[in-house]
């Protein structure tokens, strides 16, 4: 019996093959022979229009028609404020307005701060909404109200957008159907995304930032002496346990670890490296997005996009300015000589999306958020910070059709509450999956039978911007 034989057993016994994987497995395995992604462990999409249920029959390779076909979420994680960004209040009391001005935009009679000037230009490509409103001013709920469009319950973690449409849409290609840039740690790490779904619908986190000189993602590199021959090996060897413990399964069922064929099948894949590898980027291009985080992490889920990933989460930390809001938002760091802060790195990073995806004609056909769980303060606080503030907030969106210099709602003189118009996390959410082509009426079901609306029982989409 050879070395790299017994090496393959060694490795793969003391992977946790335990009574419970293996029951979570079958149960896995004996559902895939109902349907195909689309499916849950209870049953079929249930209540569903005709037109998801269309699409999802047809093996989810065609998108219901006018639906977006990509979405790029960029999550301001911690709380951005909104007077600081999207609805600046001039005329308030210092104490109010902050120490930004405000600025013109492309679209007459509508403002911005000073430190989104790029973004001013382009306007017209964007819907502003700035009277949502929630009761959750925690980091944690707060994220999981945004993302889910369900306020939090111990019952049941819901699923987040990108876990719902990674679940109904079939897989293009051989990189992962939702994918986290740099990671999906949101709104203090408790969050899983994939909610009541199986682990399949979860993100595909990066762990690396790409603005990093040693950027690289984990899952494309074997590790160090295992080559894919070897690699190749142990898959084969796992699926055989597989089949020998599940006798009773499909022929059709799925074996082996997800997580183990992803990891697979992405350091197999020479297209998949290329998708991360942001050196095949013009030094100018890289530049014009910006060198920070949030610059390089929006070009590389412009790359994503490009090769069919459904939808991509831009994960910007550090919008909880508590304290020391100037150096934070505008500087960067104490002494900056040009404005590198959190803002102006978005508005960088926003505008050359937006002008890559206009260029291309992904535009159309591709869905921008920026958000995050809540907005801050009316009044600075005395640390020279704002703090949590979730009874009005703002969100942008762009793309899909959306009309853009749309300014949905808005907030009273001093940004405290709506004044016309209140928007609702759940309504947000309507309106996102509505723009991805998810049916209102569409419901799954958890493990064990209980369905579960995709759109947020009571909500509405914003009907400005879906039609």
């Amino acid at each position: 019996m050879s070395d790299t034989f017994l090496d393959v057993v060694a490795e793969q016994v003391i992977m946790s093959y335990n009574e419970t994987k293996w029951e979570e497995r079958r149960r896995r395995s004996v559902d895939s022979s109902i349907g195909r992604r689309s499916v849950l462990q209870a049953g079929v999409l249930s209540t569903i229009g005709l037109g998801l249920a269309d699409w999802v029959a047809a093996g989810g390779d065609h998108d219901p028609a006018g639906a977006a076909r990509h979405c790029i979420l960029i999550w301001l994680d911690g709380g951005p404020s909104h007077l600081e960004t999207w609805d600046p209040k001039p005329e308030a009391p210092v104490e109010v307005r902050g120490p930004f001005s405000a600025i013109s935009t492309r679209v007459p009679g509508v403002a911005l701060s000073e430190h989104l000037p790029e973004t001013a230009k382009r306007l017209d490509r964007i819907a502003i909404v700035r009277s949502v409103t929630s009761p959750l001013g925690e980091h944690n709920f707060g994220t999981h109200y945004m993302m889910t469009g369900y306020r939090p319950t111990p019952v049941l973690e819901y699923a987040c957008h990108g876990s719902i449409i990674a679940h109904v849409r079939a897989q293009r290609g051989v990189l992962p159907s939702f994918i986290a840039v740099p990671d999906f740690r949101v709104g203090g790490s408790d969050f899983s995304g994939a909610g009541y779904l199986p682990a399949s619908a979860r993100p595909f986190a990066l762990h690396a930032d790409p603005a990093r000189p040693d950027f690289s993602v984990r899952d494309l590199d074997p590790y160090p002496g295992v080559d894919l021959q070897r690699l190749q090996r142990r898959r084969q060897f796992l699926q055989a346990m597989d089949r020998a413990s599940l006798g009773d399964a499909p022929a059709n069922a799925d074996l082996g670890d997800p997580a183990f064929e992803q990891a697979f099948r992405l350091m197999a894949s020479p297209e998949a490296r290329q998708a991360f590898d942001l050196t095949r980027e013009p030094r100018r291009v890289r530049d014009r997005y910006g060198r920070r985080t949030i610059g390089q992490a929006c070009l590389l889920a412009r790359r994503l996009i490009e090769r069919g990933v459904a939808f991509v989460t831009v994960n910007h930390r550090g919008w909880d300015t508590h304290t020391e809001l100037v150096t934070r938002l505008r500087d960067g760091f104490t002494g900056a000589r040009t404005p590198v802060g959190l803002v102006p790195s978005l508005d960088r990073a926003l505008s050359a999306l937006l002008d890559d995806l206009g260029a291309s004609g992904l535009l159309d056909e591709t869905l921008i958020v920026v958000m995050g769980e809540f907005g801050r303060t009316p009044k600075m606080n005395v640390r020279g910070g704002r703090d949590h503030w979730p009874r009005v907030f703002s969100v942008a969106m762009g793309g899909a059709g959306i009309p853009g210099g749309t300014v949905i709602g808005s907030s009273d003189a001093t940004g405290e509450v709506p004044k016309e118009r209140p928007v609702t996390p759940a309504d947000v959410t309507a309106t996102l999956l509505s723009l991805l082509g998810v049916d209102r009426h569409a419901e799954l079901q958890t493990e064990d039978g209980r369905p579960v609306r995709l759109h947020p029982p009571g909500s509405q989409p914003i009907s400005e911007l879906v039609g």
